[in-house]
């Protein structure tokens, strides 16, 4: 019962697990002294401690890697956003357009190697206290049963081929074969991980098929950002369809559904610190 559960102290029970497709994404543990909390892989490797089964989180303050990962995928979806805006691409030119693509997929690169760095460094044991991994295998570990790991490696991947497919955006010589093979093919690309990534990470704090609100922050988190990976595939799947002269041939909705997509990010990205106080409790 214990397999997918850190290490769980001698004197503890692990009463039940639960989680999708083998995962296991939540267990019940009871203490010495009887009381019952709740584990999760998502409170566990952002460091929120147990949950209390019988109440709500006490709360606390926001750690600093939440600050950096919310304020770097915040950064990344302003970019987006503004990207997508006809106010801003009718009045900037066509590179200066690209340019801002590209800054925006570095930033969400550089939060989405964070988010990867936060879980291999997840505590070896149940308690927040417990022994970390060491440095090396912080940085490039290799957890395969732990279903957040998948998320944050997919959609790390998926952020390197938005940074392929933005940054040969910025070269205004591209024939339309070149443009389908180093522009859309990879934002195509990134879209799947997007996609496959926030299915992962909301099947991680999701109890069964059915959308069910937990009472977390993260579970909102994982929710709206599931909506913007839609949004995002919906915009790259638009832009497949060119017309006689090569030119995306419904651009509303390429930058509808980019912008859309930029939006619920950036909504997710603001409420990482937010989860990090409020969801926050003592082992």
């Amino acid at each position: 019962m214990t397999a997918g559960v850190p290490h769980v102290p001698a004197d503890w029970q692990v009463l039940s697990t639960h989680g999708p497709a083998g995962f296991v994404t939540h267990a019940v543990l009871a203490r010495p002294d009887g009381t019952r909390v709740e584990w999760s892989s998502r409170r566990h490797r952002k460091g929120l401690g147990l949950r209390p089964a019988e109440a709500r989180p006490a709360g606390g303050r926001a750690s600093a890697s939440s600050f950096w990962i919310g304020g770097l995928f915040a950064g990344g979806s302003v970019c987006f956003a503004l990207g997508s805006v006809p106010a801003f691409f009718d009045t900037i030119a066509p590179s200066g357009v690209a340019a801002t693509f590209f800054a925006g997929s570095l930033l969400f690169t550089t939060a989405a190697y964070l988010q990867l760095h936060e879980t291999l460094r997840a505590p070896g044991g149940v308690v927040s206290g417990s022994v970390r991994p060491g440095r090396l295998r912080s940085l490039v570990g290799w957890r395969p049963r732990r279903i957040d790991f998948w998320a944050v490696l997919v959609q790390l991947v998926g952020t390197l081929l938005f940074n392929v497919s933005t940054f040969a955006a910025t070269a205004s010589d591209l024939s339309s074969q070149e443009a389908r093979r180093l522009v859309w093919a990879p934002d195509v690309g990134g879209s799947v991980c997007f996609l496959v990534a926030s299915w992962l990470a909301f099947a991680e704090v999701n109890r069964g098929v059915l959308p069910r609100p937990d009472r977390s922050v993260g579970w909102h988190v994982a929710g709206v950002n599931l909506l913007g990976s839609v949004a995002f595939g919906v915009a790259a799947v638009a832009a497949r369809y060119v017309d006689p002269s090569g030119a995306v041939a419904n651009v509303a909705l390429v930058n509808t559904g980019t912008f859309l997509g930029a939006v619920c990010f950036l909504v997710g990205a603001v409420l990482l610190p937010v989860e990090s106080a409020r969801d926050r409790s003592e082992d």
